[in-house]
């Protein structure tokens, strides 16, 4: 259960919007908001995640502090954010690793380190690595293929996650195919982070669409390292093609623009974090936003630079401790800020789902007043 000095301080913030509807063009959030009267447990955690942390809300808000009623709607979104994660998390015990992730992550990522670098056999002459399986005079194919069992826990970890969000906010169990393309739409686009359309307020009452293309190139930089992956994966076991690749191949390649966009994506949003306004942040989760972020800086640097020195006598340390830090990072996704883009999306297809209610119950009265 949510905590529940949060719990009311959110639902009395939700109200007051509610009879406000000052910033019903900013976000999905208010929509939503708008649809209901009374508010659940499971309507604050979704109403939270389906909160994209722009803060045009806020900084236009005439309730906000000093006001009185001192309403930070982010912030107290940003706290259910974090009580959700903590709430959903499989399995419970691990949970608690929200709120030390900076020392989860770095000890994990020291250990899978360490352990590889144990394993790795000895570097073979320069010459000896430039060639098909060099990758594997490091590092037993079988070891490599095995790694692939921490994605698949965390698979698992984040899909049962996934099910507990959807079915405590009381999510619709039918679902149809514009539902699907209409939140599939706002995933990609990172459309509610364009705030009221100007952007988001990163810094003070002034508008950036700054912070969603960053977002854009770490999204999408990390989809390109997995697509990488996986093309990498058919072009061994099906065509028989085994690593390194030449660079102008296709693992290669979209392993190098993911690499590159996601190292842009990081820097970016790590300068907005730095110079934004803490006031309507959770401090917590922004220091849980900085450990994942450094998590798949590493992982996107050690990468290129063993793209870059794959021929010389440093592959072979530089894969060991690449490997270890990918391991980590498949071991920390469900406990770490990437459950947040899982929830979001699930927050965005039930929002996907309402719309259609809403525009049918507005429709009717939207036509009598132009009558």
């Amino acid at each position: 259960m949510l905590s529940a000095e949060l719990e009311e301080r959110s639902r009395r913030f939700v109200e007051i919007c509610n009879a406000c509807r000052y910033c019903e063009g900013y976000c999905a959030v208010f929509p939503a908001i708008e649809l209901r009267r009374q508010f659940t447990s499971g309507d604050l955690s979704y109403l939270a995640n389906l909160c994209h942390d722009c803060r045009g809300c806020y900084y236009s808000c005439q309730y906000a502090p000093p006001h009185e009623f001192a309403l930070n709607l982010p912030k107290a979104f940003a706290d259910l954010r974090l009580e959700t994660y903590e709430r959903y998390a499989w399995p419970r015990r691990l949970a608690a690793l929200f709120r030390r992730n900076g020392l989860a992550a770095s000890v994990l990522a020291l250990l899978c380190c360490v352990f590889f670098v144990w394993l790795a056999r000895p570097s073979s002459p320069a010459a000896a690595q430039q060639g098909a399986g060099a990758f594997y005079a490091v590092i037993p194919e079988g070891i490599m293929i095995a790694t692939g069992a921490a994605f698949l826990f965390a698979m698992l970890a984040l899909a049962i996650g996934a099910i507990r969000f959807w079915r405590d906010t009381s999510s619709p169990s039918s679902l149809d195919a514009r539902s699907f393309l209409a939140a599939l739409t706002d995933v990609l686009t990172l459309r509610n982070l364009g705030g009221g359309g100007d952007g988001c307020n990163n810094k003070d009452e002034s508008f950036s669409q700054s912070r969603r293309y960053f977002h854009h190139a770490l999204f999408y930089g990390f989809l390109f390292c997995f697509a990488s992956t996986c093309t990498a994966a058919i072009y061994e076991h099906i065509f028989g093609w085994v690593a390194p690749y030449p660079f102008f191949s296709l693992p290669v390649l979209l392993g190098t623009l993911g690499g590159v966009a996601m190292l842009i994506g990081i820097a970016g949003l790590v300068q907005i974090k730095l110079t934004a306004d803490r006031t309507p942040a959770s401090r917590l989760l922004i220091d849980i936003d900085y450990c994942f972020l450094v998590l798949l800086f590493v992982a996107a640097a050690t990468g290129l630079l063993l793209l870059a020195l794959r021929s010389t006598a440093a592959m072979g340390a530089l894969l060991a401790i690449h490997l270890g830090v990918i391991v980590s990072l498949f071991l920390m996704l469900p406990y770490c800020k990437f459950v947040h883009g899982i929830y979001r999306a699930a927050a965005l297809l039930r929002y996907a789902v309402e719309r259609p209610r809403r525009a049918r119950r507005s429709g009717p009265t939207t036509a009598g007043a132009g009558a």
